[in-house]
């Protein structure tokens, strides 16, 4: 689900301003409103590549979304992240979402950040669309919000294979080499991910297998790094019930070439929903239900005044799955027009390994 959602919602209370009136947001950061103008998410949908790379205009919010753990010679470690959201206005009765000019109904934001284990940094954009300053194009594919972008060097048919990602802020700035030879994974069942018992749901595919090779800057020293990179697509228009608090979301590269994904949605009234993915090195898949999975937190840190779980232990018992998640840097926090954590995670265990967490609504 990840922080995407929730600021795009901000963008519409910032940016809408220009246009209609936006209504009290209801349940978690609105993301529990009434979506019914919008289109739905469904069980049967069928994914067309490459066109599911590009903008869903009919839906409420979606992003595009690029981690990555990454080592310099020295093997010091770092972590990027990289997000472009979508948040559609109330759909117009005069004409499509994506008019040209201000009568595109699209706003645009964009995150990035940088961590090691010493400094964290993190930057926003905000763009209306139809304005030319931020969108997303299929031929080239590229997603991209001022001089901020994702930008495909492959072919029209495989767009995914060979792609250039680069953002900066005051205090950092980084160009990287994304490449990958294994297909996309699709999330949930066949790329339908449920949310919750009453049915809420994105679609969501990734690819989790691309190898980042480029320089991160921070404070003015350069690093030549590489490592593992995770790319999420994914796209909604009601995700989450009133119910819902917020979420801790993993993606985790295995030593043994294996993927895993989790999601755990936090609620007022029941225990989390939990749900997942793992990935199998060849690229194949297996669905992991609350059954499947034990996640709990092990040890908090206070962060900005708050207490965030930055040590996990994860069990998946059927895979042999044992293992700790702990924060590269604690303080991995997005001090953003909408807070968050996320940063880098190493794995220890059963496996070894490194990943992402992100975690919102503490």
């Amino acid at each position: 689900m990840k922080i995407k959602a929730v600021a795009l919602l901000t963008v519409v209370l910032l940016m809408a301003g220009c246009d209609e009136k936006t209504e009290e947001e209801k349940g978690f950061a609105g993301l529990a409103d009434d979506a019914a103008s919008y289109a739905q998410v469904t069980p049967d949908k069928h994914f067309v590549f490459p066109l599911d790379h590009g903008a869903h205009n009919d839906f409420r919010i979606e992003w595009w979304y690029v981690t990555a753990n990454l080592k310099d010679a020295d093997g010091q470690s770092f972590g990027v992240q990289w997000t472009l959201f979508r948040n559609a206005l109330p759909r117009s009765k005069t004409g499509p979402q994506d008019n040209h000019g201000w009568n595109n109904r699209n706003l645009w934001m964009g995150h990035a950040a940088v961590t090691s284990e010493d400094e964290h940094y993190a930057a926003e954009r905000y763009a209306r669309g139809g304005v030319g300053q931020a969108g997303v194009t299929l031929a080239p594919l590229s997603a991209w919000i001022d001089d901020w972008g994702l930008t495909s060097h492959a072919s029209v048919e495989d767009p995914l294979a060979d792609m250039q990602l680069e953002a900066r802020g005051p205090h950092f700035s980084y160009r990287l080499h994304l490449t990958s030879s294994k297909p996309l994974v699709l999330q949930g069942h066949q790329g339908f991910s449920q949310k919750s018992e009453q049915g809420q749901a994105s679609y969501y595919y990734s690819q989790p297998f691309f190898q980042a090779e480029g320089s991160v800057e921070i404070d003015g020293q350069t690093y030549q790094v590489s490592g593992p990179a995770w790319l999420d697509r994914e796209w909604s228009s009601q995700p989450l019930t009133q119910n819902q608090t917020g979420w801790d979301w993993f993606s985790l590269h295995l030593k043994d070439g294996s993927d895993v994904m989790l999601y755990r949605m936090r609620q007022r009234h029941n225990d989390p929903y939990l749900t997942g993915t793992w990935i199998n090195a060849d690229g194949s898949t297996e669905q992991l239900a609350a059954k499947d999975i034990e996640l709990e937190p092990e040890d908090t840190t206070d962060v900005q005044g708050r207490d965030m779980p930055t040590r996990w232990s994860v069990k998946i018992p059927g895979k042999g799955v044992d293992v700790t998640v702990e924060a590269l840097n604690s303080q991995a926090w997005m001090d953003l027009q909408i807070p968050y954590w996320e940063g880098p995670v190493r794995v220890s265990g059963s496996q070894k390994g490194v990943g992402y967490l992100e975690m919102t609504g503490y």
